[in-house]
């Protein structure tokens, strides 16, 4: 069984991630752990486009399917820890599927949180895995950019290696706005 490397979120951290998870289980049928995925980072990375705050500030690693948030997708890869008590996975024509174990709480949530995440079901919740992996591996995005930056992109594509180590600076999303990137970085020094 795999172990979850040693991370130490919040409990509020927690009941964020949590109950996103349940509110995409909730509202996206058939939802998958790659796809899943791939929505908790784009949340991420329109959230810091928007307004310089990351949404859940997971942290996202360059692997082949990435970006990756390795401590979920351990969790949700083998028997689930982290999440327990929000979600579980059904297995549905040799797909692991994952559905909520409990109703979304809203306690973490602002108004524009809310909207936010409506924004990326519609948008977003009827691509396929794949096709979000083509979305967040687009020219100039986080992960192709760092992936291009540490010389391993090449190797990522062409299947030589699957992860990295690399973590993405997701401050390259505001970049050219100083009023952004000021606020993110006050926001990741805080948090």
């Amino acid at each position: 069984m795999n172990s979850v490397p040693y991370v130490k979120f919040s409990d509020s951290q927690l009941e964020k991630i949590g109950n996103t998870v349940v509110y995409l289980s909730e509202r996206i049928p058939k939802l998958s752990k790659t796809k899943l995925l791939k929505l908790l980072y784009i949340l991420d990375e329109i959230s810091i486009k928007k307004s310089g705050i990351p949404f859940l500030n997971l942290k996202y690693k360059v692997w082949k399917f990435g970006p990756v948030s390795e401590e979920l997708f351990i969790d949700l890869s083998s028997e689930i820890k982290l999440l327990e008590n929000f979600i579980k996975k059904n297995n549905e024509d040799g797909i692991d599927q994952v559905c909520p174990k409990v109703e979304f709480n809203s306690d973490e949530f602002s108004e524009n949180d809310i909207k936010l995440m409506d924004f990326v079901i519609e948008e977003y919740g009827r691509k396929s895995g794949k096709e979000l992996v083509s979305y967040t591996h687009r020219v100039n995005s986080p992960w192709y950019n760092t992936a291009k930056e540490n010389n391993v992109l090449n190797l990522l594509e062409e299947e030589i290696i699957n992860n990295t180590e690399y973590q993405i600076d997701m401050g390259q999303l505001v970049e050219h706005d100083d009023w952004k990137k000021e606020i993110y970085l006050e926001y990741i020094e805080t948090f």
